[in-house]
């Protein structure tokens, strides 16, 4: 347990630094007048603390026709400031020749965000990772730095590395030229680099470098791990944090190892000892330094979902995106940003996978589905709502719409691993992700005081059983905590709430939700709405999306059975190397027949149940989507098949394969007959429908 005394000594110095030093951004003010402003708080926005909520999506992963409704999903689900990787090697696959179009369109992305009201932080590499092939550097720039290590050495200040950084970084900028604050659009933040140790000068010459492109923003970041060797120019670049709840990259093949239940706690450090330990090590989480406290807590990375990897395949419930948050902002932060909020969909290259593999020069560290990075987002690779993580995250950050800018001027009073108390509110958490065993997560008020319409009572909420949810329609709103009587003391006296029914004292109405109904409530421009599925605003329309699955059979037909268990090998990096394509010579092959009956202007999707280690789907013999199999089924675009050849192969999975399956799977590869799993259990048509709600 830490102490308080801690806290206040650390804020004491961090006054202290901050009338001494000052941050070295770039112009926060637009041509309007508006000003994007940050201090030792977080972010204050003409004038006002706020504390906003961050989503990454990466542009290049989601096609450009779906990019506004996306985004305008992602503000339904409370998202206030979009992230985005612009991937070096999607743009400059051959040296020279840039590609900026179709689902590469930065600009256009951008401006939808602008249209939407939205800011944006660009992460510009030159490093980026993501789960990219070689981490997006190009494949002629890792041959130019193996020939020639000494002018082109990765990440670092030789020569000719530095003057491909530079172009890569003027490309960028022409690109969204225009679309700065200071322009009148939305970027208000840069990203330099990627998980780098450093050196300094490193960071500080690319920096230099982006501001020379014309990245004159607000303010600049970096990612707070690993922790630098040597020291930092105070004040350049804000360090932004993470934590994850269980992680693709970890070599053991076990529940959680390590410091993952970390992740689960209220704790005075903001450094992480989980992310990318395959890469960094295991111990990343120290105590912080008074400089490090000087800067406001922001994230960039806390896990709104995980990907799995070949090796390690990890199933999501969408459970641990909320108790993430709360023990963040327990703990003092004052900006949840989540990698990833919305999934994607890799590009297609013949030449070689866009994803992550062991076999490459560079980020070699883990073997990557080729085509998904679904990520089990909160929005998964087509959109789909993974519906805990969706709602669960999205009633909190309506919390935070309604009350974040009082909050981000709440000093942490009382810490300890499973409680902090921030002001009026107290956050409390002992969920922990070893596969979704109990647990709770909470924001309650305590002594908190309300404003009525009539001036002369004073309500104050002195304690409450209940979550804060929003302010609409002249009604207070809570959401009631599963196992909890839904009690209020206002004023001394303790009321117990009906659930769903509204209720009067001294002058405030109140009224507590179901989680059930919770779950369906949307506020929209000061009003609830209720639905089912995800509610959001398209210019002055609200639009109504659902998911459903339709009674239309789809036919497959088995054309070649399996041809045994493959060799499974290690790769470069000691762990299961993933299939080659040889591989799938062995594997089960199903024709999917019978889908150009079905009408491919809906927008619809096949949902394909299966158990084995990987499934692929090839449209006319072009890969279109993969799969390793965690026990969730795979979902394909049927736009990307109708009219085609449509082939499904799946690999069995044998139960000595060196991989880590969750409890759940393993007990089904145990019982699966000679140890081995491989089943295709059925194919449904997934229909998702846009309807306008009656104004």
């Amino acid at each position: 347990m830490k102490k308080i005394l801690f806290i206040l000594l650390a804020f004491t110095t961090f006054i202290t630094l901050s009338a001494q030093e000052t941050f070295k951004f770039g112009t926060n003010t637009n041509p309007d007048g508006g000003k994007f402003e940050v201090d030792s708080r977080g972010f204050i926005i003409g004038g006002k603390h706020v504390l906003p909520v961050m989503g990454e999506i990466h542009y290049a992963r989601v096609p450009e026709k779906e990019w506004k409704r996306e985004i305008q999903k992602m503000k339904a689900g409370g998202i206030t400031i979009i992230a985005t990787y612009v991937f070096w090697i999607h743009h400059e696959e051959e040296e020279g020749k840039w590609d900026w179009s179709g689902n590469k369109n930065l600009r256009r992305f951008i401006e939808i965000c602008k249209e939407e009201g939205l800011p944006v932080v660009l992460r510009i590499g030159p490093f980026c990772h993501g789960e990219v092939y070689q981490g997006g550097f190009p494949v002629w720039l890792t041959d130019k730095a193996a020939a020639d290590p000494k002018q082109y050495k990765l990440r670092s200040q030789a020569t000719g590395f530095m003057e491909a950084a530079r172009k890569l970084y003027n490309n960028i900028f022409t690109q969204v030229n225009g679309l700065l604050w200071k322009q009148g659009g939305p970027i208000v933040g840069v990203q330099i680099e990627n998980e780098c140790r450093g050196p300094w000068s490193y960071y500080m010459a690319l920096k230099n470098l982006a501001v020379e492109a014309g990245f004159d923003t607000p303010f600049y970041t970096r990612t707070g791990w690993p922790k630098l060797n040597g020291q930092e120019e105070f004040g350049q670049m804000l360090p932004l944090y993470g934590d994850y709840a269980d992680g693709f990259w970890d070599r053991e093949l076990k529940d959680m190892p390590g410091d993952y239940p970390k992740a689960f706690i209220m704790k005075d450090t903001r450094l992480s000892a989980v992310i990318a330990t395959e890469a960094l090590g295991k111990n990343q989480d120290t105590e912080m330094s008074t400089r490090d406290l000087a800067y406001p807590y922001l994230t960039c990375e806390l896990g709104g979902g995980m990907m799995p990897s070949y090796h390690r395949r990890i199933n999501m419930s969408g459970k641990e995106v909320k108790p993430l948050a709360i023990c963040k902002l327990g703990s003092g932060s004052n900006l949840p940003g989540y990698y990833m909020y919305h999934g994607g969909t890799n590009p297609y290259n013949p030449k070689h996978t866009m994803a992550e593999t062991q076999a490459t020069k560079v980020t070699n560290y883990n073997d990557m589905p080729h085509m998904t990075y679904d990520f089990q987002a909160p929005l998964g690779e087509m959109g789909q709502p993974n519906w805990t993580a969706w709602h669960e995250s999205r009633l909190l950050h309506q919390f935070l719409a309604d009350w974040g800018d009082k909050l981000s001027l709440m000093e942490v009073d009382t810490l300890n691993e499973h409680y902090a108390r921030r002001g009026c509110f107290e956050f409390y958490n002992d969920y922990v992700k070893i596969h979704n065993e109990g647990g709770t997560s909470y924001i309650t008020p305590r002594n908190w005081h309300l404003s009525t319409v009539d001036s002369q009572l004073s309500t104050c909420i002195d304690w409450a059983t209940v979550e804060p949810f929003c302010q609409a329609d002249g009604i207070l709103y809570f959401i009631a905590i599963d196992g909890k009587k839904p009690q209020l003391c206002i004023n001394g006296k303790v009321i117990t709430a009906k659930l769903n029914k509204p209720f009067t004292e001294r002058g405030t109405t109140f009224c507590v939700l179901s989680r059930e109904k919770a779950w369906t409530a949307y506020k929209i421009d000061g009003k609830l709405y209720y639905s089912n599925g995800i509610l959001y605003k398209n210019g002055d329309r609200i639009i109504e999306e659902t998911w459903k699955a339709l009674p239309t059979p789809v036919n497959y037909v088995l054309t070649k059975e399996n041809g045994g268990l493959r060799n499974v090998e290690m790769g470069s990096q000691k762990v299961a190397a993933q299939p080659i394509e040889s591989d799938f010579d062995k594997a089960a092959v199903w024709n999917i027949i019978g889908l150009s009956g079905l009408n491919e202007h809906l927008d619809l999707y096949l949902e394909i149940a299966y158990r084995g280690d990987v499934a692929r789907i090839y449209a006319d013999g072009q890969l279109v989507e993969d799969n390793f199999w965690n026990g969730k089924p795979m979902l394909v675009r049927l736009s990307d098949l109708v009219g085609k050849k449509v082939e499904l192969r799946i690999l069995p999975l044998g139960k000595d394969y060196p991989i880590y399956l969750q409890k759940e799977q393993r007990a089904e590869l145990d019982k699966a007959s000679n140890g081995v799993l491989l089943s295709l259990d059925g194919i449904k048509v997934i229909e998702r429908t846009t309807q306008a709600l009656p104004q």
